[in-house]
């Protein structure tokens, strides 16, 4: 049994595109939803998805693992809302579940139990082939109970007990489709790693000023226009490049900001 995984919040701009590309594969879909207002869950209805309605977490690596751990199959295969699985890829995992209908897949030390798959991330207008963002893997199809998220950040990579595999084919991520899009994720993250900040008490003080507003946002965009080769996506990679650098400003300027409202009160 495959079961297709995911943790959405208004997704009715992607939702039915990724579960479409999939759903001829799935014997399960499993979705849970943090408070969706939009038509996300009407969509989830019309592909007979089981639903988990919770809280919207700002880690929302909690609402996966949720979906994850409610998930019947054998084989698992988590998805985000915005990627849509490419026809190498269905294909690939067409095979690895009929070997396990017929019985095939022998579970040894030799055998994978978790596959990495490569992505291709759609940003402004066409998918970055450099600075960093290719191929990208990440670990999404798993075998249940052998891969767990850790839960402790949003851009974590799962925890796999055994031997990891490589999938053929690809995931398709229109992550940042517009530039209203990136900057909306843009605040949800920083507003995130400024909270992992705080918890960790970093302080307010010159020399953390020095790194988080130069060091860190210079290092960052050096290694990926130059060093990861980003100029090679043109404007796209230029711009990918210096937003990533200015996460660590941002999120420095709003654990600033929330010291500030602690003192005003």
């Amino acid at each position: 049994m495959l079961s297709i995984v995911l943790a959405t919040h208004n997704e009715e701009l992607n939702l039915k595109k990724c579960l479409q590309a999939i759903k001829i594969v799935a014997d399960e879909i499993v979705i849970v939803d943090g408070e969706s207002s939009d038509s996300t869950l009407a969509i989830a209805q019309s592909f007979s998805a089981k639903i988990i309605s919770t809280t919207n977490k700002q880690n929302f690596h909690i609402n996966k693992q949720m979906a994850i751990d409610a998930a019947q199959g054998d084989l698992i295969l988590q998805l985000d809302a915005d990627e849509i699985v490419d026809e190498d890829l269905s294909n690939f995992i067409k095979k690895i579940h009929a070997d396990f209908l017929s019985k095939k897949y022998k579970l040894t030390n030799t055998e994978p139990v978790a596959w990495w798959i490569p992505r291709k991330n759609f940003f402004l207008g066409s998918f970055l082939s450099k600075g960093g963002q290719y191929p990208d893997p990440v670990i999404r199809l798993f075998l249940k109970g052998r891969a767990s998220l850790p839960q402790k950040d949003v851009h974590e990579q799962m925890v796999v007990v055994g031997k990891i595999g490589w999938a053929e084919g690809h995931l398709l991520h229109y992550s940042n489709p517009s530039l209203s899009d990136y900057l909306r994720k843009f605040n949800t993250y920083t507003s995130f790693k400024a909270a992992q900040l705080k918890s960790s008490k970093t302080k307010v003080s010159l020399v953390n000023s020095f790194k988080y507003l130069v060091i860190f946002p210079s290092v960052t965009f050096l290694s990926l226009y130059f060093r990861h080769k980003g100029f090679v996506d043109g404007l796209p990679g230029f711009l990918f490049a210096a937003f990533s650098g200015f996460h660590h400003s941002v999120a420095y300027i709003k654990l600033w900001e929330s010291y500030q409202e602690k003192k005003s009160l």
